[in-house]
């Protein structure tokens, strides 16, 4: 023990040395949750609306009225040309078109019906799912007005619905953001800093001197690997503390428990480093094989997307995906108040594969190479 712990000593002090490697270790992910949680969202607050009156009648104002009078749309132009409206969307200028044709007020007063046409910007099929979807509903409370105008009568909805969200009232989409950004910067910390730390030994000849030392494998492992470890979990009690005073962000569950959940998932991350590091010579190959399993971890994660919009292949490969587990986990505590019983399962799976990563990159490990 205490050689582990003039290793563990050696290895703080070298870190804390470098004033550059303490900024990226404690300012720059804090900097990056401050950035990510405010531009990271599928929100959609503002729709550029390009309107093509045809009819210039009182009732096409109307219409008009009920988009300008939202407060998610923004009209950027108002023409009698589709040709000038389709620039707009190829600029990027407007996100939509609401083409209101010649005699769709006289439609309506004879017949009841009349047509206008919406062209959305479909570059992004789940912005242009929710803008459609606004604009439907804006026209479906305009056709509604007509009803009540027409027959002087108050329509009433045969069914009355009540709705309640739960867990995000308000619908913020920082909740669900930030607890999975907190998984992100926590495992770049651990996986990206302690792997290129083990090349390192390697690049600047040091791993020759220790290979004839009587330092044991555990030994030169756990003290490599362990500062790691402890500064990711300090690394998530900050983040934790700057989503709470910052983002006002719920912790409805056990803190200590997230804390429990981090724990065996840096295991899995920090194993998975170590298993890098026996495959590279170089700090900058480590940094790559690294970058390409986060990139495709982080993106199957469910951070960004459900998991369950992926296709069922994606599904099954997901199932080997570590921050998938961690970040399904660390928004149930949060957002949730699960307790230990409600994640047990995934912890499990966490548990074995923190087993099986450390497991193979120490039987990878050579002392002697």
């Amino acid at each position: 023990m205490r050689t582990l712990g003039y290793i563990i000593r050696k290895e703080f002090i070298q870190l804390f040395r470098n004033t550059v490697m303490v900024r990226i270790i404690f300012i720059i992910p804090l900097i990056q949750l401050m950035i990510l949680s405010y531009t990271a969202t599928f929100e959609i607050k503002v729709i550029r609306l390009h309107v093509v009156d045809l009819d210039r009648s009182k009732t096409a104002r109307d219409l008009t009225g009920h988009f300008s009078g939202s407060p998610f749309y923004k009209i950027v132009d108002y023409s009698n040309s589709n040709k000038l409206a389709e620039k707009d969307i190829l600029k990027g200028r407007a996100q939509q078109i609401i083409t209101i044709p010649a005699g769709f007020e006289k439609d309506l007063n004879t017949t009841g019906r009349a047509k206008v046409q919406l062209v959305t910007d479909a570059i992004d099929g789940a912005a242009a799912a929710l803008m459609n979807a606004y604009s439907l509903s804006i026209i479906q409370d305009f056709k509604m007005n007509l009803q009540v105008e027409s027959s002087g009568i108050s329509v009433k909805e045969p069914i009355r619905i009540s709705s309640s969200f739960w867990f995000n009232p308000e619908l913020n989409y920082k909740n669900y953001m930030v607890p999975g950004i907190l998984v992100l910067l926590v495992t770049i910390i651990s996986m990206f800093l302690s792997g290129m730390n083990l090349v390192k030994e390697k690049e600047v000849g040091t791993i020759e001197q220790i290979n004839v030392t009587p330092i044991k494998k555990y030994q030169f492992i756990i003290g490599k690997l362990l500062p790691y470890w402890i500064l990711a979990l300090v690394e998530l009690l900050l983040g934790l503390i700057l989503a709470k005073l910052v983002f006002n962000i719920p912790i409805l569950g056990s803190v200590w428990l997230i804390f429990l959940v981090a724990a065996v998932y840096l295991l899995v991350t920090l194993g998975l480093a170590l298993l890098i590091s026996t495959k590279t010579n170089t700090q900058q190959q480590a940094m790559f094989l690294s970058w390409f399993f986060l990139v495709v971890f982080i993106l199957m994660s469910g951070l960004f997307t459900p998991v369950e919009s992926m296709p069922q292949w994606a599904q099954t490969v997901n199932l080997i995906n570590p921050i998938a587990y961690f970040v399904e986990i660390i928004r149930m505590i949060m957002l949730k108040g699960s307790q230990f019983v409600d994640i047990a399962r995934n912890l499990a799976f966490l548990g074995i594969y923190a087993v099986l990563a450390l497991s193979v990159a120490v039987w990878q490990y050579r002392k002697t190479t």
